[in-house]
């Protein structure tokens, strides 16, 4: 998205609850190739079978992979993030892996990936939140309103669990309120 001179880089996504079918949905929508990364950072449990990355291939034609420590980031690739691991971004080349603390309950965190993402991709990062039953993510959409990224929330309205995007919306000046249907439309155009 060209806006003011600046560039989207990255593209990062965090969800919760409800937010695996709007996650399918953009998917399956997106057009090929895509000119940044995207990074989807999605609460789950850690268990022995790990399906996630195969059911999101299944609905994408762009190469899903799921992290590994010290991962490089190249354009025209979806990243999701581990489960029970913390996802950072060492430069605007590598991510990392941590197994600190969870924060909101959570690891992964929306916040800790939102917030390293923030402070290394600042003005050319966009940061979307969908559907969730906590308040993770508020605090890393802060950070990156100060840098300047570019902040999509999903519509309460159309999320199943509404909690997260609205509390978003309370708190932080955001650019889009996204729904379901129309969030591969405006990824399509960046």
């Amino acid at each position: 998205m060209q806006e003011s001179g600046f560039e989207i880089e990255l593209v990062i996504i965090g969800g919760s609850a409800g937010s695996l079918p709007v996650l399918l949905n953009m998917l399956k929508d997106l057009d090929q190739p895509i000119k940044f990364a995207i990074v989807i950072v999605f609460h789950r449990k850690a268990s022995g079978l790990n399906i996630l990355p195969t059911l999101l291939q299944q609905f994408s034609v762009i190469k899903v992979t799921e992290i590994d420590d010290k991962a490089e980031i190249e354009n025209n690739n979806i990243y999701l993030a581990p489960a029970d691991f913390h996802l950072l971004f060492d430069d605007k080349q590598t991510m990392s892996l941590d197994r600190s603390e969870k924060l909101n309950y959570s690891r992964p965190s929306i916040d800790v990936s939102f917030s390293s993402a923030g402070e290394i991709f600042g003005k050319n990062l966009l940061a979307i939140l969908l559907s969730g039953a906590n308040s993770d993510g508020v605090e890393g959409l802060r950070l990156i309103e100060r840098m300047g990224g570019q902040i999509w929330i999903q519509d309460p309205e159309t999320a199943e669990v509404n909690y997260m995007p609205k509390m978003a919306m309370d708190i932080i000046k955001y650019d889009e309120i996204i729904t379901p249907e129309n969030l591969p439309v405006k990824l399509n155009k960046l």
